[in-house]
C-alpha cells in the first residue's frame, strides 16, 4: 500500500509539470493506478456521516438565507432527461431557465439546461447568448454500457449541436472490476471529443453513479481518477439510480477536490444530482461546500445542483422572503 506521505510527494512533484504530463507515472497502467488509488487515505464512514449530519443542522439567518437561495438558483442545472421529452418541453424549460420568475426581474437565471444530445439544438436556439449554458448527457447515459466509439460519437454529436457542457457516465462495471486504466482512458478520450474546431472545449462533468459504487472509499477513488483524467467537474449521479446524491457522498467528493487543488493547484467542480428537491436541502449542501472545500467553490463555475424540481421550491421560498406570503405549489410552472 502507498502511504499518505508518498502520495503527497508524488502529487507535489506532479504539480510542477505541465497538466498533460502531471500524472504520467501514476496513470501508465492498471497496476500503478491501483497502487495510487488504493493508497489514498480511507474514508471513516461513521465520521463522514456524522460530520454531514452535523453540518446539515446549521441554521441560516434571513439575510443569509436570501443570498443562499439566489446562489442556489444560479447553481441549478435545470434538467429534463425523459424518453417523453419533446421540443416544446425543452423550449419551455429553456425559457424558464433564463427567467425563472417572470414576475420578478431580479430573480437570477439558472446555470444551465441539461438535456439529451438530440435536444441540444432546441435548447441552444432558445438560450442563445443568454449566459445559460446547455449541458448534454452523453456516453450511453445512464448506463455507460456501450463501445467507446459509440460514446465518442455521442459526445461529438452533442458538442457539434452546441453543447457547452457534457455530462458523461463512467463504466461502473469496469471501475468495480478494478479496470481503472480503462475508465481513465475513456474519460481522457471523452474530454478530447469535447474539443471544438476553434480550439475551445465543452466542459466535461464525470458522473460516478455513487449509488452503485458501494463504498465511500470507491467514491474517493473515482473522484481522483476523474480529476487526474481531466474532468472539469465530478458529479454524483444520473438521477436514475437510488440512492442518488447524499450529503456524506458529496462531503467525500468535496474533500477530494479540496485536496486535489492543494496538491496540484487545479480547481475542479462538484455537482450533486438526484433527490435534491427543497431549499432546505440545497442550503445544507451550500453550508457543506463552505465548510469542507471553502468559499471559492460557492460559485456556479465550481458547484452545481442537478435537479428538475428543486427550482420551484427555491422560487417559492424566495417569494416568501420577499412578500411574506407563500405561493401555491402550482404558482410556478411544473416541469
Amino acid at each position: 500500500m502507498t502511504s499518505s506521505a508518498t502520495i503527497d510527494n508524488k502529487m507535489a512533484s506532479a504539480a510542477s509539470t505541465q497538466p498533460s504530463a502531471q500524472f504520467a507515472d501514476i496513470t501508465r497502467n492498471d497496476d500503478t493506478l491501483r497502487r495510487f488509488l488504493h493508497g489514498l487515505p480511507g474514508v471513516d464512514q461513521v465520521g463522514a456521516e456524522a460530520r454531514a449530519a452535523s453540518l446539515g443542522t446549521r441554521s441560516i439567518k434571513t439575510t443569509a438565507k436570501a443570498w443562499a437561495i439566489d446562489l442556489a438558483i444560479r447553481m441549478v442545472d435545470l434538467t429534463t432527461l425523459e424518453g417523453q421529452d419533446t421540443p416544446g418541453k425543452v423550449r419551455a424549460l429553456s425559457a424558464k431557465a433564463m427567467h425563472p420568475d417572470p414576475a420578478d426581474s431580479t430573480c437570477p437565471a439558472t446555470a444551465a439546461v441539461c438535456v439529451y444530445p438530440d435536444m441540444v439544438g432546441v435548447a441552444k436556439e432558445v438560450l442563445g447568448n443568454s449566459g445559460v449554458n446547455v449541458a448534454a448527457v452523453a456516453t450511453a447515459f445512464p448506463s455507460g454500457r456501450a463501445a467507446l466509439d459509440i460514446k465518442l460519437a455521442d459526445t461529438q454529436d452533442a458538442v457539434q449541436a452546441g453543447a457547452d457542457e457534457v455530462d458523461m457516465v463512467i463504466d461502473r462495471g469496469a471501475f468495480l472490476s478494478g479496470r481503472y486504466k480503462q475508465v481513465y482512458d475513456e474519460i481522457v478520450a471523452v474530454r478530447e471529443a469535447c474539443a471544438r474546431p476553434d480550439g475551445s472545449s465543452a466542459h466535461l462533468k464525470v458522473i460516478f453513479e455513487t449509488g452503485e459504487l458501494q463504498t465511500y472509499d470507491n467514491v474517493r477513488r473515482a473522484s481522483w481518477l476523474a480529476m487526474m483524467a481531466g474532468g472539469h467537474f465530478i458529479k454524483t449521479s444520473t438521477g436514475k439510480v437510488q440512492p442518488a446524491a447524499t450529503l456524506p457522498v458529496t462531503l467525500v467528493m468535496l474533500e477530494a477536490v479540496r485536496d486535489f487543488r492543494e496538491q496540484t493547484g487545479v480547481q475542479i467542480g462538484v455537482k450533486p444530482a438526484g433527490g435534491i428537491r427543497t431549499s432546505k436541502d440545497a442550503i445544507k449542501y451550500l453550508v457543506m461546500v463552505n465548510e469542507i472545500a471553502g468559499d471559492d467553490w460557492l460559485d456556479p463555475d465550481w458547484f452545481r445542483f442537478g435537479a428538475s424540481t428543486l427550482l420551484n421550491d427555491l422560487l417559492m421560498q424566495r417569494t416568501k422572503l420577499t412578500t411574506g406570503v407563500y405561493s401555491g405549489p402550482d404558482y410556478f410552472t411544473l416541469d
